[in-house]
């Protein structure tokens, strides 16, 4: 007798052999464990462990965030030292060497130093920023939401005026008109995320509430509140998730970006990747590097948040819990 997951063959066959046939992700997989009731976000875990292309992102995300938080025991000189201003000369910037390993750039700071504390500037900006508008988004999402109705009406048309305006002109102007610092920044670039992250979870939690555990909830006698935050919001927060590290990446370009129109705040010599930028676009004939290296950094940091973002969002679709 053949088990439950065995096909026999024709009875042709060389010793009567058997096709075993993998069994879906919600019980025993290839692997010989167990996966019956594990739940979405363990799924999804054991799902990234296995897919390279979530590997690759991870990786890129941990060079990065243990440079920048080990920025003093990595950069040979600080973030506003100039050890090389001696050495710089209007249609000369000194290359690599055994002391500066990248070379200076036009105000005599040695390069990596640059890289290693603009790591830090960047991510910092990228990562709050994207903390705040999560924070304000949710908030906004929730009170939709849950309330629905008339509330559910004015803050969407909040949301759709703020949607209206092009996203980099908002940011810019947010950031023209609070001042010309870091936090003025990361205001700005949170400001225009939060409309991003309203409309995703109001439209997830509209999503949820139509579905038979809310009615069957709702059925048994619970309160709207305990069905809500015990349910409906639970379940509403894997696209929130997913938009949240794609939009990380997005986050780290847009400061780059304000920062490389003057917006940033600080020195034109400041150890960050978008004034860096700024900086090199005069000296492109005499030092391209002083452009290629902040640039690649950029766009490699911006690349492994995508990646694991991508990776994400194929983990938690349901169409893609296919048999392996």
């Amino acid at each position: 007798m053949t088990s439950a997951n065995e096909i026999p063959l024709p009875a042709d066959t060389p010793g009567g052999a058997v096709l075993r046939e993998p069994l879906s992700i919600h019980g025993e997989s290839p692997d010989g464990k167990d996966h019956a009731g594990e739940g979405t976000w363990a799924r999804a875990w054991r799902t990234l462990r296995r897919n390279p292309v979530a590997i690759t992102g991870f990786v890129i995300i941990a060079v990065f965030v243990l440079v920048a938080l080990f920025a003093p025991l990595l950069a040979p000189f600080g973030p506003t030292e100039l050890p090389g201003r001696a050495d710089v000369r209007p249609t000369y910037i000194p290359g690599p060497s055994a002391e500066y390993p990248l070379g200076l750039d036009r105000y005599g700071g040695d390069e990596l130093s640059k890289l290693i504390w603009g790591a830090r500037a960047s991510l910092l900006v990228g990562v709050l920023s994207t903390l705040f508008g999560l924070s304000g988004g949710f908030l906004l999402g929730l009170v939709a939401g849950w309330f629905g109705g008339w509330v559910d009406v004015a803050v969407m048309r909040l949301v759709d005026i703020m949607l209206s305006i092009p996203s980099l002109l908002l940011a810019v102007s947010i950031a023209a008109i609070a001042g010309q610092t870091p936090s003025s920044v990361i205001t700005a670039i949170a400001v225009v995320q939060i409309p991003i992250f309203a409309r995703l979870l109001r439209g997830s939690m509209l999503g949820q509430r139509g579905m038979d555990y809310v009615l069957a909830s709702s059925a048994l006698g619970l309160t709207r509140r305990s069905v809500t935050m015990s349910h409906v919001l639970p379940n509403s927060l894997g696209p929130v998730i997913v938009q949240a590290t794609l939009t990380l990446a997005t986050a780290v370009i847009e400061a780059a970006a304000l920062s490389y129109l003057g917006l940033g705040g600080g020195e034109p010599s400041t150890a960050e990747w978008g004034r860096m930028l700024t900086a090199a676009q005069t000296e492109l004939e005499v030092a391209p590097r002083l452009a290629l290296l902040p640039g690649a950094c950029i766009a490699i940091t911006a690349l492994g948040f995508t990646l694991v973002g991508e990776s994400l969002r194929e983990a938690l679709d349901p169409r893609n819990r296919t048999r392996r």
